[in-house]
């Protein structure tokens, strides 16, 4: 069987709930992305670190219930129990809700890549969950390339698309308008 190929998205989570099973360091971590997304995060776990009960999250005190999952846009399995896990991605699949468990490539349905933020500029990077560590130092390297006036062009691009919507009839024009524009900016 050949490697997986994952196809590449950025999904809007604002306002869509989401479940996290798990409340220690990592699934702190990843709530902290889901957060910044503008996610409605929903935790499920028996113990839970301080730092993740102090965010805007609901937090749920007890073991992992299929019936959790009810109603949820995804669900991130972030425990170290293992057998847990597992379930969590049997009934995400048998939901086909998407379903991500941190560190196991083979029980994910989507997996997180590495993400460097310029708002409005997103670059992430992915090993296909091969190495997460070599996803991390490739964004790092990625991140002394790409600087905050990058994101200001940015900023100005988006604000000439009503602009160039209204004066440059196709998208061949708007194309290479915009190619322009960002050429000379970059010279």
């Amino acid at each position: 069987m050949g490697e997986t190929r994952y196809y590449m998205t950025c999904v809007d989570l604002t306002g869509r709930p989401v479940l996290v099973v798990g409340a220690g360091r990592v699934a702190l971590e990843k709530v902290e992305g889901l957060l910044d997304c503008g996610a409605r995060v929903t935790v499920v776990a028996p113990q839970v670190v301080p730092e993740l009960e102090a965010l805007p999250v609901e937090v749920i005190r007890r073991g992992y219930r299929a019936g959790d999952l009810h109603g949820r846009f995804l669900v991130v399995a972030a425990t170290s129990t293992p057998s847990v896990n597992r379930r969590v991605f049997r009934d995400a699949e048998a939901r086909a809700l998407l379903c991500n468990v941190v560190d196991v490539p083979e029980l994910c349905s989507f997996i997180l890549p590495a993400v460097l933020r310029r708002d409005p500029i997103a670059i992430a990077v992915s090993t296909g969950g091969a190495s997460p560590v070599l996803a991390q130092r490739l964004r790092d390297d990625i991140a002394r390339v790409v600087t905050p006036e990058h994101a200001e062009l940015a900023r100005r691009l988006r604000d000439l698309r009503p602009w160039a919507r209204a004066h440059l009839h196709s998208y061949e024009a708007r194309r290479d308008w915009f190619r322009s524009v960002v050429e000379e900016a970059l010279a």
